[in-house]
């Protein structure tokens, strides 16, 4: 019997799992917003396939929603489907928020990148040409001046308090329960796919999925 090679790749994953579940992944056109938690359902599904390994699924699958053409269908009232292509549940707007923010710092960082990548150099922040006046001593006092008109005229913004985090204990995690996740200075609601020692897999509303540990996890 010939042995089947693996697929490691996460273009030819993709690939895969759009020959496998046309109704759920596609490669070119519409988009449709996964179901939270589908890694499982895929996992699952291919339980008895050598051919793709859990780790590269969960990789290609983070890849492919990370995507720009795939947050840019996280909206309000979207529906997510299941492996099947059936709509299962409708995005909120805390989800559509969070997918809309990812899109646009990646597209900055990217933007950036290429700016830089352009000259070998970071983007341009450099100061006005002498010819446009920008010495003058008088131009100088204008525009401190508007300066601090622009800065005391502010004021400050009052932020709401977040829900105080409660850490969750190992023995009370468990795959499909609904936590949040510290990621950065924002706690984000996400659903646990998988647990695999200290490494816990969670996939966040806004369907993307990301490893993390029982450390920054909380109720």
């Amino acid at each position: 019997m010939e042995t089947e090679i693996k697929r490691t790749s996460t273009k030819d994953i993709i690939a895969y799992l759009t020959e496998k579940f046309p109704g759920c992944f596609s490669i070119k056109g519409p988009v449709k917003p996964l179901k939270i938690g589908i890694f499982q359902d895929l996992a699952e599904k291919l339980s008895e396939d050598e051919t793709v390994s859990k780790t590269r699924l969960r990789q290609a699958l983070r890849h492919y929603t990370s995507s720009w053409r795939y947050l840019k269908t996280i909206k309000v009232g979207t529906s997510r489907v299941d492996i099947d292509g059936n709509e299962v549940a409708a995005i909120d707007e805390e989800q559509a928020t969070y997918a809309s923010k990812t899109l646009k710092e990646s597209q900055e960082k990217f933007g950036n990148k290429k700016a830089a990548d352009s000259d070998g150099k970071k983007p341009y922040k450099g100061k006005q040409s002498s010819s446009a006046g920008s010495n003058k001593p008088a131009d100088k006092k204008r525009d401190s001046a508007k300066f601090k008109s622009v800065k005391s005229s502010s004021k400050p913004v009052a932020k709401k308090e977040a829900a105080p985090l409660k850490p969750v204990e190992s023995a009370t995690i468990k795959v499909g329960g609904n936590v949040r996740v510290q990621l950065g200075n924002t706690p984000m609601k996400a659903t646990i796919t998988e647990i695999s020692g200290k490494d816990i897999s969670v996939q966040l509303d806004s369907g993307m999925v990301i490893k993390t540990q029982l450390k920054n996890i909380y109720l």
